[in-house]
């Protein structure tokens, strides 16, 4: 399906992160390990806030992440306390630049791991869910939008956990009136550009990979050799589809069916179930 990263901390020069790891997310793009697809070839996107910003920028391309010369350049010139970046491989929606990952609608990023199951028989009624106010701003023909934009009609800026939850619910019921009996599978990531939620889950309860980093004292204390870690906060965190290498205790898996949240002070990993939207019976 698609591989994708989230970071949020000290700020980093992208080229850090996308290229430099051993097992990055450069390297998934053409040799994923826990992927459903090896490669990862259509299409790509990098999302990311800058200071003094209201809203975060993008790019995104149609052609494979690993030889995008574009991608490069940018990566070792911009520097982001966080940013997305997401390598496609389509379930069956075209290749083309507004199916690409990361979404944006004003300050938010949202970005998806996944598939609506049948969702070319559910795209008309979830289509029609979304807020008429939004609806003329999507672009593209992709499930992973229309989730983002049936949250934002539930409500994403007031409680994000409680939007994607009833983004879930939604789908997931309208995928049973439709004979579809696991219609969910999902790992999303979408940010407000201050704080980072992350959330796996599945109507089948056999989700996507995902991790988090683990504190960045405990790493140094493990692995003192690496450069990256010398000068960033105890605040900085990475989500991934799957581990950028394979350090020891570098990594901790995300639960099934839990979502959680990264943003100054204490992190955590909540429980997370789909959920009635407001005004449809459950």
């Amino acid at each position: 399906m698609c591989r994708w990263l989230a970071y949020s901390g000290t700020p980093m020069l992208l080229d850090n992160i996308l290229y430099k790891p051993r097992h990055s997310l450069i390297d998934q793009s053409l040799h994923s390990r826990m992927g459903v697809e090896t490669t990862n070839g259509d299409g790509f996107g990098i999302g990311w806030y800058a200071a003094d910003m209201d809203t975060p920028a993008i790019i995104r391309d149609i052609g494979p992440a690993w030889n995008n010369r574009n991608l490069r350049e940018i990566s070792r010139h911009v520097t982001s306390p966080l940013f997305f970046a997401h390598v496609r491989a389509s379930t069956g929606t075209a290749i083309q630049q507004t199916n690409c990952h990361p979404f944006r609608h004003g300050r938010w990023l949202w970005m998806h791991n996944g598939a609506i199951t049948d969702f070319h028989r559910l795209r008309r009624d979830l289509s029609l869910a979304v807020d008429p106010a939004l609806f003329s701003c999507i672009e593209g023909s992709t499930d992973s939008e229309v989730m983002f934009f049936l949250a934002l009609t539930f409500g994403l800026d007031q409680d994000v956990p409680g939007a994607v939850a009833r983004m879930a619910g939604l789908v997931e019921r309208t995928g049973h009136e439709h004979g579809v009996e696991f219609p969910v599978q999902m790992t999303v990531a979408v940010t407000d550009g201050e704080s980072l939620w992350a959330f796996r889950y599945s109507s089948e309860h056999t989700s996507r990979s995902l991790f988090y980093s683990s504190r960045v004292d405990s790493l140094r204390e493990l692995h003192p050799d690496l450069w990256f870690l010398q000068g960033v906060s105890e605040e900085t965190r990475l989500v991934v589809s799957e581990p950028l290498g394979d350090l020891p205790d570098a990594w901790h898996e995300v639960p099934e069916s839990t979502f959680g949240v990264v943003r100054p002070g204490q992190d955590e990993l909540l429980p997370f179930e789909p959920a009635a939207p407001d005004g449809i019976a459950a």
